[in-house]
């Protein structure tokens, strides 16, 4: 198991190899500066290199609607600038706070190596691997479609909301309300620093990692978590199909109400309150709590320190 609280950035970025795709360019644009409205409208098969997007002219959408294109080692600082891009790669590059909402509705896309601060970034896009980059980005990957993320470190509020068919390896994430009602996700060797995580999410596995927030998953549906920690006040409330297998837990208390559960736990758990069904086996726990409780609540708790 990694521990990425205690990874440096570059040993973040290094530990996996992800292979890039390759695109075909028969045209060179290069060592230019634009800020013209739509400049490289409808750009195919060109490669566009040491260039800024950025000026007096305060263009938008300065690459929409390209095909086939390679973008390396530029600089942007205009609105809208990668909008319905089909096939790209974007690499080596930086996206300013100016670049508001620079990818949206682009298919195909991998992006490596960048520096984004831009708002919104990624929206309602299909097939798009982003690779060794740090985004800070609120509202980043919203509806967006088979994502995968690897190597990356990444700040954001309402993380991927509403995305489907999701791969996140090796990630550094810090923000608040992450992957909310999302279908299909794996994250491994990560370390998440988030709040109400998972809430209405169906179809997630996260595998040796490291959750620490509030409130875990609420209303989730199909949560696996496999050889993690989770740190945080009441966690995993109102889940369906829920499973914890060989995780530890830190500062939990009022876990599981009203949960479907099936929980191997390593250590101490601070409180467990009416679990609706399944079994929780743990080693120790500071209180079990049977109180006020809206529904039946059945489930067993198994505690090994008592079995010894």
């Amino acid at each position: 198991m990694i521990d990425i609280a205690q990874t440096d950035d570059y040993q973040i970025q290094n530990i996996f190899k992800v292979k890039q795709p390759q695109i075909e360019t028969v045209k060179v644009v290069e060592n230019q500066t634009y800020d013209e409205e739509r400049a490289l409208y409808n750009a195919k098969d060109t490669l566009i290199k040491n260039c800024t997007f950025a000026g007096p002219k305060d263009g938008e959408s300065v690459l929409k609607e390209a095909r086939n294109i390679v973008v390396d080692n530029c600089n942007f600082s205009l609105r809208y600038p990668l909008w319905h891009d089909q096939k790209y790669i974007l690499m080596n590059s930086n996206l300013d706070e100016k670049t508001r909402a620079p990818i949206w509705y682009a298919n195909n896309g991998f992006i490596d190596n960048c520096r984004v601060e831009s708002v919104k970034c990624l929206r309602e896009c299909q097939n798009t691997i982003i690779n060794n980059s740090t985004i800070n980005s609120e509202e980043f990957g919203w509806k967006c479609n088979n994502i995968e993320i690897n190597n990356s470190t990444i700040n954001s509020v309402y993380m991927l909301f509403g995305t489907n068919n999701v791969k996140i390896n090796n990630l550094k994430f810090s923000g608040k309300y992450s992957f909310q009602y999302m279908e299909n996700l794996t994250i491994t060797n990560s370390y998440l620093d988030t709040k109400d995580a998972f809430w209405h999410s169906k179809n997630v596995t996260v595998q040796n990692s490291t959750v620490k927030g509030e409130y875990l998953a609420w209303f989730s549906e199909g949560l696996t978590l496999i050889n993690c920690k989770i740190i945080g006040t009441q966690p995993l409330c109102y889940c369906k199909n829920l499973k914890l297998i060989n995780c530890t837990m830190e500062a939990t208390d009022l876990s599981f109400e009203y949960s479907e559960v099936e929980a191997t736990i390593n250590g101490h758990v601070d409180s467990i309150k009416n679990p609706k069904s399944g079994t929780i086996t743990v080693d120790s726990v500071g209180e079990i709590i049977h109180e006020d409780s809206i529904m039946e609540s059945n489930a067993t708790i198994i505690i090994r320190k008592e079995n010894n």
